[in-house]
């Protein structure tokens, strides 16, 4: 058995990124940037007012100022501010020729064209006050969004401020999903007590759903290697073929011999992790082939672990691992033996709470918001120890 460690390094040297095509900003939110993205433009462009006020020359402190005109956003104001003048200033709007300063509206008062300082504010004054300088933000040619970094409402409104309104992007990743298993029924038919709902697909699918990926669900492939061999061949031109069920060694476990049959090359098989051993991982003509394990809490832990990583990785994705979180336990943990286990888990009171039950058993996996790590050989944990976790949803 190989560690889920080695594992996932040998997983994503199967692939290499897909190819680039260029989308609307919407459209590209959610995929991974496939160049570093320069500003076209420089933000602010110009000076500008972080305030509602007056803008002035500092070096006519204390005034009183005589108000010559008005800059709001869009409309600026096209003269010169001159010894003793002063621009009614509104928040983004530019500041005027000559003006260094931005004496708010609160430290004002006016009579007429006239304004003057209230009180002692002329303190809180000085240079560049409530100015936003050209610049502040990001200047022409800044890189705004690096290679391969996730593409979040944040950065696509980034990229547009930047003069972008389309991006490089990866194409979307598509994957065929193989349920095998003569104990599945599809979904909608009532099983009897030797059947169970074929679940895992449409669960896979659902962890998928805000990825850019485009699913296919071949549907349940009987426990007959010629019937999975040929589902194999069938779906070979997809970028993942994901199986669930039979990559184990039982005489009904005959996804990788399947796969041989279909000219596959297996890289690795067997995890040193818990739940999850039975992974397997090669390559099928241009597909990566990933065989989960047929339990349900299985295939959604290696899913998280290893699918989810491998289509950031083929999406161009800079750091594809799943997002680790440092928490606080709540109850006691016992050591590990020579897997890794991956505990399901919630949070409470700002505490991370590890659920019981064993991995057959779906309702504390639907209770869980998240996974507990804990190392192969890990000793006994504590409640207050830290330990580290994988968001999950």
């Amino acid at each position: 058995m190989i560690t889920p460690d080695e594992a996932m390094k040998r997983l994503l040297a199967l692939a290499s990124p897909v190819d680039i095509e260029t989308l609307p900003l919407l459209e590209a939110t959610g995929r991974w940037a496939a160049k570093t993205v320069l500003a076209r433009r420089t933000q602010p462009a110009r000076d500008l007012s972080a305030m509602d006020g007056y803008a002035i020359r500092h070096a006519d402190l204390p005034g009183p100022w005589r108000v010559i005109g008005e800059s709001a956003a869009g409309t600026p104001f096209v003269s010169q501010v001159g010894a003793g003048d002063a621009v009614r200033i509104f928040t983004g709007a530019a500041l005027p020729d000559c003006a260094d300063s931005i004496v708010i509206q609160e430290d004002i008062t006016r009579e007429g064209h006239m304004i003057a300082l209230s009180g002692d504010s002329r303190n809180g004054i000085g240079i560049g006050t409530h100015v936003r300088p050209a610049g502040s933000d990001f200047a022409k040619g800044q890189t705004l969004i690096e290679d391969g970094a996730r593409l979040t409402p944040a950065r696509i409104g980034l990229a547009a401020t930047g003069g972008h309104s389309t991006l490089p992007v990866r194409r979307r990743i598509t994957i065929a999903i193989i349920s095998t298993g003569d104990e599945l029924v599809p979904l909608g038919t009532y099983p009897g007590a030797d059947h169970m709902p074929a679940s895992n697909a449409v669960m896979l699918a659902a962890m998928l759903k805000h990825l850019p990926v485009d699913v296919t669900d071949f549907g349940i492939t009987p426990d007959h290697k010629s019937a999975l061999t040929a589902a194999f061949l069938k779906a070979a031109d997809y970028d993942i073929i994901v199986t669930t069920g039979g990559a184990s060694v039982g005489d009904h476990d005959l996804v990788q011999p399947a796969l041989i049959d279909a000219g596959a090359t297996i890289d690795f098989w067997k995890i040193a992790m818990r739940p999850g051993k039975p992974l397997l991982a090669g390559r099928l003509s241009k597909a990566i082939a990933l065989g989960l394990p047929g339990n349900p809490v299985s295939a959604f832990v290696t899913a998280t672990l290893f699918l989810k990583p491998l289509i950031a990785h083929l999406s161009g994705a800079k750091d594809s691992a799943p997002l680790t979180l440092t928490a606080r336990l709540a109850s006691d943990m016992p050591n590990v033996s020579t897997r890794t286990d991956y505990v399901r888990a919630h949070w409470m009171d700002g505490a991370i709470v590890p659920l019981s039950g064993d991995s057959g058993m779906l309702t504390p996996l639907a209770a869980a918001s998240a996974l507990i790590i804990r190392p192969a050989g890990s000793p006994a944990a504590f409640a207050g120890n830290m330990v580290t976790v994988i968001p999950v949803t």
